[in-house]
């Protein structure tokens, strides 16, 4: 009887030790994912982020009654400027470390 009580705590601490290792297993994908995210989005708002600025900007000037056409047009230039950057070809045969 006491070999089977043995058996039964045995298998019983083999199952949460499996159940721990499948729940940092999900957690560990869940990480990953959410750090992919993030460096997306760093890219994202490296490549339009001063669009996005001035956008908020001229909408905070109207909202607050003031005049905030300059904003919009610096918003349309970086917008132009992303749009070009973002069609430019790389490659390593113009690779120049700051690309």
């Amino acid at each position: 009887m006491k070999n089977e009580v043995k058996v039964n705590d045995l298998d019983m601490k083999n199952n949460l030790v499996k159940k721990k290792k499948s729940l940092g297993q999900g957690m560990t994908e869940y990480i990953i994912i959410v750090a992919l995210i993030a460096i997306a989005a760093i890219a994202v708002f490296r490549l339009f982020g001063d669009t996005a600025r001035n956008q908020v900007a001229g909408m905070a000037m109207e909202l607050s009654g003031q005049n905030g056409a300059n904003a919009q047009q610096k918003a349309a230039k970086s917008a132009t400027a992303a749009e070009t950057d973002a069609k430019a070809v790389r490659n390593l045969s113009n690779y120049t470390g700051n690309n």
